[in-house]
């Protein structure tokens, strides 16, 4: 009889709680706060990626206008090792996941500066590429995961629009030779990829808008 006493007391208590789970209102998960986010970008990320996120390093990528969840992303894989970088590795480790929601939703929120393609002779392939990719040799078009307009997709697929030409062949050459292994959708693509070609796109992204 006490067994079906505390059963039925327990029953009771936990009634509300499935009722307002099915009912929609399950704890919501809390909100960045943009204020703590920028205090940490300052203190962490400016000196290599801008006061704004709109680094004006060429090895360092623009981080302003990326889709949060991206760099949220990012910065976990840097800190479990699955993005092998020595030296991200060093700050996305002393970073909290909060820290880390906050940082990148305050990034998020700047306006990223326009790049501009340089080099007029690749330009045209590069073009051909990123929006129609190489049919004959099954590599598919950039635009199919990072939109016409480099925008890419929230969640998804990172914003390309205006990134800096020499971070975006770094990148593609990592995804090529496995260095970068955390994305296999990349590192199918890249490693289809010559040279020529990885320069050619990387600059046409960088002019994109």
């Amino acid at each position: 009889m006490k067994l079906l006493a505390y059963l039925l007391t327990a029953a009771a208590l936990a009634a509300p709680v499935f009722s307002a789970y099915a009912a929609g209102d399950a704890p919501k998960a809390a909100k960045p706060d943009l204020v703590k986010g920028e205090a940490s970008y300052t203190a962490v990320c400016a000196a290599c990626h801008g006061a704004d996120g709109n680094s004006a390093i060429a090895a360092n990528p623009k981080l302003s206008q990326q889709h949060p969840e991206y760099l949220v992303k990012q910065l976990q894989e840097f800190k479990s090792g699955k993005r092998n970088n020595t030296i991200m590795k060093g700050f996305a480790t002393a970073l909290s996941d909060e820290d880390m929601k906050n940082i990148s939703y305050w990034v998020a929120s700047k306006a990223a500066k326009p790049g501009f393609a340089k080099d007029k002779n690749l330009v045209s392939l590069g073009e051909r590429i990123y929006r129609g990719g190489i049919a004959d040799r099954q590599i598919a078009a950039c635009a199919g995961c990072h939109s016409p307009n480099g925008a890419g997709i929230p969640a998804q697929y990172p914003r390309l629009s205006g990134q800096h030409a020499d971070y975006t062949v770094a990148q593609l050459n990592t995804f090529r030779d496995g260095s970068r292994a955390n994305s296999t959708q990349m590192t199918q693509v890249a490693a289809k990829l010559n040279d020529k070609e990885i320069k050619a796109v990387a600059d046409y992204i960088a002019g994109l808008r």
